[in-house]
């Protein structure tokens, strides 16, 4: 059983054609085929169901997937160790970042992670804070900045960034300017512009409208602050956002507390393990960054 082998395995499982894993391993269809049969053969079972288009995971397959990943995880931490060890630090981090959510010092820490370790080739992406999270837990993505109901999501280490109280954002002479303090009752009355599910903030709002037997009537959706302000800005809805997140938009808008919603929405950066000196060594760039501690402590 060889390394290339599991590669190959876990990018026909994750692409579901061996078209697109040969694509994105960089060698013939063939090739992967080959390869694939001679695991297959050497544990003696099919890992794969070919009877369709679609390359579908056996019942062994699934059960083979999980240990694949960690094996190539595993040879990645080792390279990298020895790497660490003859101060040379190689290899790839990848960071993830909630759609829509510009959090400068992230990028601050980045910087002086490159700068520190100009070897190791940075990943960068977005996806929703439930995929994010979820990836993490898989171990395809390092670290990532999401945004979330609870300050540590199960099963992984967290350092919180921001802690904020859900607030409606409403452009001057809106009616709801005129109740004090507002609830998820008031707001409910009005159509409202959201994040998309999937998202922290949209989850806190979700759960408190649950909590209180309100049905809110969301009549936009968008991934990006700005877009939200906007609209609000513009009264096609009452905009829902965060404190800090409103917090840019004062000029324009009048932000209004939600006085019972109870549960904050959570910024935090979240990781799985820090087995990997590059995770290790991006951590103490982001607690610097994030909370002013010294990067080398």
């Amino acid at each position: 059983m060889e390394l290339r082998q599991l590669e190959y395995f876990v990018a026909v499982a994750e692409e579901q054609t061996f078209t697109r894993a040969a694509a994105r391993v960089h060698i013939s269809q063939s090739g992967v085929s080959a390869q694939i049969r001679q695991l297959e053969r050497e544990l003696g079972t099919d890992l794969f169901d070919r009877s369709t288009r679609t390359a579908t995971l056996t019942t062994a397959g699934k059960a083979a997937l999980d240990h694949a990943r960690a094996a190539l995880a595993a040879a990645g931490e080792l390279r990298e160790a020895v790497a660490a060890v003859s101060g040379l630090l190689h290899g790839e981090l990848t960071v993830g970042m909630v759609s829509g959510c510009t959090v400068s010092p992230l990028f601050d820490a980045l910087a002086a992670f490159h700068q520190a370790h100009p070897g190791v080739e940075i990943l960068l992406l977005e996806d929703t804070s439930a995929r994010l999270i979820h990836r993490v837990r898989a171990g395809d993505v390092d670290l990532a900045v999401v945004g979330t109901s609870h300050a540590v999501p199960d099963g992984l280490d967290a350092l919180t960034i921001t802690r904020d109280r859900l607030v409606a954002a409403v452009p001057a002479g809106h009616p709801l300017t005129l109740i004090q303090p507002i609830t998820l009752a008031d707001v409910a009355g009005h159509p409202l512009a959201c994040m998309p599910p999937g998202t922290g903030l949209r989850t806190v709002f979700d759960q408190a409208c649950a909590a209180r037997h309100v049905t809110p009537k969301i009549t936009l959706q968008a991934s990006a602050p700005d877009a939200i302000a906007d609209l609000a800005t513009r009264g096609l809805a009452v905009g829902i956002l965060s404190s800090s997140m409103a917090g840019a938009y004062r000029d324009r808008l009048t932000l209004l507390p939600l006085d019972d919603v109870d549960d904050p929405a959570v910024l935090a950066l979240i990781w799985r393990n820090t087995r990997g000196p590059a995770v290790r060594e991006f951590l103490a760039h982001g607690r610097a960054a994030f909370t002013g501690q010294d990067a080398d402590r």
